[in-house]
């Protein structure tokens, strides 16, 4: 679940910086997806950590 969140709160940041730069949809949608599969990786590791050591 940490990985889902991570990947949308990733994107919707990701949109709103594209957004403050003055890009087209198509840069807000490229900030979005690195975002998001930034974020998703993130949160990928953080569960993997709160899984071992719990």
């Amino acid at each position: 679940m940490i990985v889902i969140a991570a990947a949308i709160i990733g994107a919707f940041l990701g949109w709103r910086r594209a957004g403050k730069l003055g890009g087209t949809w198509r840069d807000r949608a490229q900030y979005a997806a690195g975002f998001g599969i930034a974020f998703a990786l993130l949160g990928l590791f953080a569960t993997v950590i709160l899984d071992r050591t719990m």
